[in-house]
């Protein structure tokens, strides 16, 4: 089988690139064939289908370049010309789109029906229900009164933002899309990473009930077969540093338990104000780190303590906790979006209700008090439920079967 892998970035911007990748590289080691198709951008890695990518925003010249890239927000006429070159030459079988909204835009639905190419559609965000992606307004607050069809109310809250401007451009892409490329008209097959995602867009576009689905929660390329002895007992956060995190509910926590020690890595537009927020307080056992990768990224996990994912957004399927429990990692997670689909409480690690800096004390407190026996059989947990749900193995078992059912409702 070819498939045509599609993303907005060829490098590792976030986890739904992390997740293509992956993907593309567990297809090719099963026998298929793979090809990308993404938008050119300096920081892309080497790609033989380099010739078929578009210009983006940030590589995109020329006196009109910011009109272009207003009109390709909606419209993107020479993705669609690009796409349809590659198809001539490649002939995938199927196309499997990770993000594409806004970007690329879905001015290629139209080539990929011309060719009859069926799209599976791997649902990262909410972009498909909410102008904003996030289900958060202007205010932080967790949001959902567009209702998947009043959309002006991304403008009245300014949810993109904070910003008036920027949530009419989201709430004018998303009447337009719906009204000329409808995702329940153009989609094939809806890949959710979890269930709860899989609700929240069923609630608010129920013609998407209509399509196949699948749910698959993420996976990790390797898993550990033991937990490696701990060289130091810390509590790790990973990701971007921004509010919907719960970093401001994370450090508070930490303040009330001095003994216990946080790092954090990962950049982002709070980076500055936490830090300083750290200074203010007098905090003495949180690291900020920086944006870390490679094998210094890979120590960092894998010695950690628990990993802490004290989201206040409707995260999806949080790759921190997945990558963590390869490792035999435990996790502390918030109870909302996807994340009590994978933490076994009492088993893999804790829930706390978001926003509860109490609550997340008292998890943090009986996580650091744990026996040594009881750690370990919390971590061979980790690593037998990451095996069940969350190996490359595992996931291709599932994965394969629904590309074919749909290969064969368009024959």
């Amino acid at each position: 089988m070819k498939v045509l892998l599609i993303d907005v970035y060829n490098y590792n911007k976030g986890g739904a690139e992390t997740v293509c990748f992956n993907t593309g590289d567990m297809l090719e080691q099963n026998g298929h064939e793979v090809t990308y198709f993404t938008l050119k951008w300096k920081q892309n890695r080497p790609s033989k289908f380099e010739k078929y990518f578009p210009e983006s925003k940030d590589t995109r010249k020329g006196v009109f370049r910011q009109v272009i890239n207003l009109r390709n927000y909606f419209y993107y006429p020479d993705a669609a010309r690009k796409i349809e070159q590659l198809i001539i030459d490649e002939k995938p079988d199927i196309a499997h789109i990770h993000l594409l909204w806004g970007q690329i835009s879905p001015s290629i639905f139209t080539i990929l029906k011309k060719y009859n190419i069926p799209i599976v559609f791997t649902i990262h965000d909410y972009r498909i229900v909410c102008p904003a992606y996030s289900f958060r307004n202007g205010k932080d607050e967790v949001c959902e009164k567009c209702q998947g069809k009043h959309f002006y109310r991304c403008i009245t809250n300014r949810c993109t933002k904070g910003s008036y401007f920027l949530s009419i451009f989201m709430a004018a892409e998303q009447y337009y899309r719906n009204k000329f490329f409808n995702p329940a008209k153009y989609i094939d097959g809806l890949l959710y990473v979890s269930n709860f995602a899989k609700g929240k867009h069923e609630k608010y576009m129920p013609a998407l009930k209509e399509l196949p689905n699948i749910v698959l929660h993420n996976f990790s390329v390797s898993i550990s077969e033991h937990r490696i002895p701990l060289k130091e007992k810390y509590f790790l956060f990973l990701g971007r540093l921004s509010q919907e995190k719960g970093i401001i509910t994370l450090m508070n926590a930490f303040k009330n338990r001095p003994q216990d020690k946080l790092k954090i890595v990962g950049d982002g537009p709070l980076r500055n104000q936490l830090e300083a927020y750290k200074e203010q307080h007098g905090i003495k056992n949180i690291e900020f780190l920086g944006y870390k990768s490679g094998q210094e990224l890979m120590d960092l996990k894998k010695n950690a303590y628990f990993v802490v994912v004290p989201s206040e957004w409707y995260e999806n399927n949080p790759m921190a906790i997945i990558e963590s429990y390869c490792e035999g990692v435990p996790a502390i997670g918030s109870r909302i979006g996807g994340i009590p689909e994978i933490i076994n409480e009492g088993k893999t690690g804790y829930i706390f209700k978001p926003h509860n800096t109490t609550e997340l004390t008292e998890k943090i407190a009986k996580a650091s008090d744990l026996s040594a026996e009881v750690y370990q059989q919390m971590s061979d947990n980790a690593i037998s439920f990451a095996h069940k749900d969350m190996s490359k193995e595992s996931y291709y078992k599932r994965l394969l079967p629904f590309y074919e059912q749909l290969l064969n409702n368009k024959k």
